[in-house]
């Protein structure tokens, strides 16, 4: 297994890509995310930066409409599950690499999506960086991350990751220029045990038992913030 030089570890999908599978199919079932980033900034025809793109799960929705669609994914047997979920798209290509030290062209990028990945807020200043070196100017970023301030899951997160902080991180986004779309979405799996699953790989274990203990059902309301910037 090949992780490209400065790749940070994502505990959850790194470790149990299987596990994520089945959250990334329980994630959004009314479908909320696209169309408030397509009210902000259509792909259509453009080309699309997907960085963290893991097993390559949203590759096929982008490059349904895109004009080409780009992966990066610093993990190499993650790359190589996306490089097979795209084999017969001919508009995707998926490359190993870091949102620090991006394989992309400069001012390349019209679109560019992350979705839990790398961008958190304080640290991801290199990233940052590279979308002022690639995106072409008029382009528009996005970046998907959990709204700690409210919601079910919200509250959760915020119970087991004290160190972040709502406030601060919405303080970063905003002094750098981006704009909130505040989503509210949710968690819908088909059992009981998949949901279980997938909290146990998105908390420690103390506060997954915790957490499994206090909620009955499949479905969990789940706030997000989606992050956008023209550049």
């Amino acid at each position: 297994m090949s992780i490209a030089e400065g790749g940070i570890p994502s505990p959850n999908i790194w470790h149990h890509p299987k596990v994520y599978e089945v959250e990334n199919r329980a994630v959004d079932p009314g479908g909320v995310i696209e169309p408030a980033m397509r009210a902000i900034r259509d792909w259509g025809g453009a080309t699309l930066l997907d960085i963290g793109c893991g097993t390559g799960f949203h590759l096929p929705t982008f490059a349904a409409t895109a004009g080409r669609v780009i992966g990066v994914e610093p993990h190499g047997a993650l790359a190589d599950a996306a490089k097979r979920r795209t084999k017969d798209l001919p508009n995707v290509e998926v490359r190993q690499g870091t949102a620090q030290r991006l394989p992309v062209l400069d001012s390349t990028i019209d679109v560019m999506h992350a979705r839990w990945a790398y961008f958190f807020g304080p640290g991801c200043e290199p990233g940052l960086a590279e979308l002022d070196r690639v995106m072409r100017h008029g382009g528009t970023a996005f970046v998907i991350d959990n709204d700690g301030s409210r919601s079910t899951f919200g509250r959760w997160f915020t119970e087991s990751y004290p160190k972040i902080k709502a406030a601060e991180v919405e303080a970063f986004w905003t002094a750098r220029g981006w704009q909130r779309t505040q989503l509210d979405m949710g968690w819908r799996f088909e059992r009981r045990e998949d949901l279980e699953a997938v909290i146990r790989i998105e908390f420690t274990p103390a506060d997954a038992e915790r957490i499994i203990a206090s909620h009955a059902g499949v479905e969990v309301d789940y706030a997000i913030n989606l992050w956008s910037r023209t550049f």
